[in-house]
């Protein structure tokens, strides 16, 4: 597969119903897209790539790499992202980097000094939580990817915990009311997870010279779809 410092590397995050795609080089990301989708990713997927490499003046043949999000998230939202990432691996023979939902939720934190808890909405009134610190100066998951709800998240603080993701009014809400010393929310836009953070956990990767096959990358699920 074609690697290398000057590649352009492209990342998928269809995880949930918050979208987004990247391009990342070199020098840094170079366009990134988020949006709001209604379970949309089948059709505004390709779409949207295709156009951010034409506003690059590229054409996507010049990827180098692909990174897509592998969950926790959607049954529906993963298969996609994946099903598109793994297309273009092979098809352009580069590649593949599958990158954990949450880690890139949590990696926009990783100078924070406290803990850090990143979420997503799991449906049904459920998270799916994990957790990160920053030990002797490496950042680390200091948990496994798990299913809670927002009472025993709460309940699991012991600590002032830096909580970012996906947090809606009534989840901020609840969290600061049951843990009020111990439940650090962070601001709507500052908690948004962003794919180019994906993308730059998928290029330390890259350039590293690892990756995954296609044919053995598959989605993190906490619960049957």
């Amino acid at each position: 597969m074609r690697s290398g410092s000057t590649s352009l590397l492209l990342a998928i995050d269809t995880a949930t119903r918050i979208a987004g795609i990247a391009l990342y080089d070199q020098d840094g990301l170079r366009i990134e897209q988020m949006w709001r989708t209604g379970n949309n990713h089948t059709v505004e997927l390709m779409p949207r790539i295709v156009r951010a490499c034409e506003q690059q003046g590229l054409a996507p043949s010049a990827l180098g790499a692909v990174a897509v999000s592998l969950g926790p998230g959607s049954f529906t939202g993963l298969r996609v992202g994946l099903s598109v990432a793994k297309g273009l691996a092979l098809a352009l023979n580069i590649p593949l980097l599958g990158v954990p939902t949450l880690d890139a939720s949590a990696y926009a934190h990783s100078r924070e000094l406290l803990p850090v808890c990143a979420v997503l909405q799991a449906g049904r009134g459920r998270l799916c939580v994990a957790f990160y610190q920053r030990i002797g100066g490496d950042w680390q998951r200091r948990s496994d990817y798990v299913l809670m709800s927002p009472d025993s998240l709460a309940a699991s603080l012991k600590e002032p915990t830096f909580i970012c993701g996906e947090i809606d009014l009534h989840l901020a809400e609840a969290l600061r009311t049951a843990a009020p010393e111990q439940a650090i929310v962070a601001r709507p836009a500052s908690a948004l997870r962003r794919v180019g953070y994906l993308a730059e956990l998928a290029w330390q990767r890259f350039v590293a010279g690892e990756y995954d096959a296609p044919a053995s990358l598959t989605p993190i699920y906490l619960q049957r779809a």
